[in-house]
């Protein structure tokens, strides 16, 4: 993939059978913007198609695995229409962008190849739109997993939750927006395995590793079949759903305050007024 070293949001190494691929817009808490998910996707193909590789690990640069989407992007007011290309202004418009971002995403669940999410530090909404579309997710115990854009700005635009973690935790977790920790989160299921943040890289080498032993072939028939089986379960057109009930959730009043509040006072303050009035966002089992 031919990207300057300025474009270069995403690094990529092939080591020991193992795709190490790493977000790496550490400065931004690596927040996801248009040009991160197209780098992302691209490479996860790439990864998908180099026989080298028997296993991909999504990793992070800096002290947080994905703060979520880049705000200053998505929640800027696009008025009408540009030109001859869609807009945000109408539903079906932003219902549009949504479907668009999301096939991005979903490289991670239709590659053939297993994903291994290594969490660490926060993983916050669209954080967790990656993470939870990978195939086994380990993390730091004092990772955070929570979706707080769900307080005010709209629902989840990927949707595994359900799937991960059932109804009555997927709604204890969405409504409010809170954040579990980590070692919580392997408890519920929203992960697969807790470790001391020191132990973290060993932890997801040392599985990456026993992966690669595996024929990739072999690899492909046993992840494909689980998630035939989550199509079948749904999961497939819920990811669709999700998308298009975002962007009803967007035409929610809580949504104008926000961005009204991001134009006049700036993105920090509007994070903080969306969440002050919720104390210690993170619920203890």
């Amino acid at each position: 993939m031919n990207m300057t070293d300025a474009a270069q949001l995403v690094l990529y190494e092939i080591r020991n059978g193992t795709a190490w691929i790493t977000l790496n817009r550490p400065e931004k808490r690596n927040a996801l913007s248009e040009l991160l998910q197209e780098q992302l996707s691209a490479l996860l193909w790439e990864a998908d198609e180099d026989n080298r590789v028997h296993t991909v690990v999504l990793k992070a640069a800096g002290p947080d695995f994905c703060s979520g989407y880049d705000l200053q992007k998505y929640d800027q007011p696009i008025l009408g229409q540009v030109d001859h290309k869609r807009g945000r202004a109408k539903f079906d418009d932003d219902s549009w962008h949504q479907e668009k971002a999301q096939r991005l995403r979903m490289a991670l669940f239709d590659m053939h190849k297993p994903v291994i999410a290594q969490v660490h530090g926060r993983c916050l909404a669209g954080g967790t739109d990656l993470a939870l579309l990978c195939d086994m997710v380990i993390c730091a115990e004092d990772a955070l997993f929570g979706f707080p854009p769900a307080r005010s700005q709209g629902s989840l635009p990927s949707h595994m939750w359900l799937y991960l973690v059932g109804p009555q935790w997927a709604k204890r977790l969405l409504l409010t927006g809170d954040s579990i920790r980590g070692d919580d989160a392997a408890q519920i299921g929203l992960a697969l395995k807790a470790v001391p943040a020191d132990q973290l890289d060993a932890e997801v080498a040392a599985l990456a590793a026993r992966l690669a032993l595996i024929d990739a072939d072999l690899l492909s028939a046993n992840k494909r079949i689980v998630n035939l089986g989550l199509e079948l379960m749904g999961a497939r057109t819920m990811q669709r759903m999700a998308a298009e009930m975002d962007a009803r959730g967007h035409l929610a009043a809580s949504r104008t305050r926000f961005n009204e509040t991001v134009r006049t006072e700036g993105l920090k303050e509007a994070v903080r007024q969306r969440d002050e009035p919720f104390g210690d966002p993170v619920i203890k089992l």
